[in-house]
């Protein structure tokens, strides 16, 4: 079945209906607010998973299997972070302007960071109960090839079901209004019902079981381990999964009750899907800040970073009226300054010329 509303959010799942009489331009304070949460979360989540993806993937000199499930989870989120000018203009412009495969891709993004978010998730939760239970065993076979092939399937399982939107997504002429607008296209309700379900299933709740029996084994198990080693994965972890399930949430439960809009007033829907894909948006930018504030090895290779920057910055500034640095001081040059001091007193601080040359001489050459 064709629907037949007129606007849509980029990612969402169907069109719900908007008065027609809405001018083509970003001028209400809702459009103008949504906008601006947009485009903070394109500037402060592409710059943070770039430096998340720079440090993990090139300046860590020691790679381990946990930097490898990050380093994956800020690619996705850089992907997504990416594609959000297209919707920030969709929605200021009120206009589709990209063409029928730009409308397809940037929902097929969308929706393969849902995916392949949730899966690492889960294989970081399954990875820490492992390392839990066995941990002789892990030490032993988790190693960072292996990680790297979890991650490639991770990421070719998330490509082949985020498929339907390149199946159902498409771009229409508003006659009334002179645009184009990029929407869900379902032919037949069943296939609606399927897509919303599917995604639910599989991306939210499937994941949240396993990732909740994952941490009933570890919470009992560190009962018995208090070592603070071993919380601290755990804390990164347990950070990542409730921001993703509070950001995602509003998301899934509008795409559920909009399988029965005819209950529910259209602009409820709408106000939903506008609040459901923002906060699944800001989950991309929110992810970097916790891999720095909770994660001592990361934090620690941001400070650095920061700290040589700064350092450079200085010896570039005085660079020209910069002295050649004096080599380290070593513990004869002290014995040799002590003697030195002993003279002066010896002479009633009035010693030979002689003698302190040669003594300052003995000090400060090499």
């Amino acid at each position: 079945m064709k629907t037949t509303e007129e606007e849509t959010i980029s990612g969402n799942d169907t069109k719900l209906a908007v008065p027609s009489s809405a001018p083509p331009t970003c001028t209400d304070p809702s459009c103008i607010s949504l906008a601006t949460v947009l485009v903070i979360i394109f500037i402060v989540g592409s710059l943070g998973n770039a430096v998340v993806i720079w440090i993990a993937g090139f300046k860590l000199k020691k790679k381990s299997v946990n930097t490898t499930w990050y380093l994956s989870l800020a690619v996705s989120d850089f992907l997504f972070c990416f594609s959000l000018p297209f919707t920030v203009v969709y929605r200021i412009k009120d206009d589709w302007i990209f063409g029928l495969f730009m409308c397809k891709f940037i929902s097929f993004i969308m929706f393969l960071n849902m995916f392949s978010s949730i899966f690492l998730l889960v294989i970081i939760s399954v990875d820490r109960c492992v390392a839990v239970i066995f941990p002789v065993w892990a030490q032993n076979r988790r190693t960072i090839r292996k990680a790297s092939v979890i991650v490639s399937l991770v990421w070719i399982i998330s490509a082949g079901i985020s498929t339907p939107s390149f199946t159902f997504r498409t771009v229409q002429p508003h006659y009334v209004k002179q645009t184009k607008t990029c929407f869900n296209d379902y032919k037949h309700d069943q296939d609606h019902v399927i897509v919303v379900v599917f995604r639910f299933v599989f991306g939210f709740l499937m994941p949240f079981l396993i990732i909740i029996a994952c941490y009933v084994v570890i919470i009992r198990k560190l009962k018995i381990n208090q070592s603070a080693k071993t919380k601290k994965p755990f804390k990164i972890m347990t950070a990542l999964i409730v921001t993703f399930f509070l950001c995602w949430i509003p998301f899934h439960i509008v795409a559920l009750m909009e399988l029965n809009h005819e209950k529910y007033d259209g602009s409820f829907l709408h106000v939903g899907q506008v609040i459901g894909v923002t906060l699944a948006s800001a989950n991309s930018c929110l992810n970097p800040f916790l891999y720095a504030f909770m994660g001592r090895t990361l934090r620690g290779s941001v400070l650095l970073f920061c700290r040589r920057l700064r350092m450079q910055s200085t010896r570039k500034a005085g660079a020209q009226c910069e002295q050649p640095p004096s080599p380290p001081l070593e513990k004869k040059d002290f014995q040799l300054l002590f003697e030195f001091l002993r003279t002066i007193k010896l002479y009633n601080f009035k010693p030979k010329k002689t003698a302190i040359k040669k003594h300052l001489f003995s000090v400060y050459v090499a």
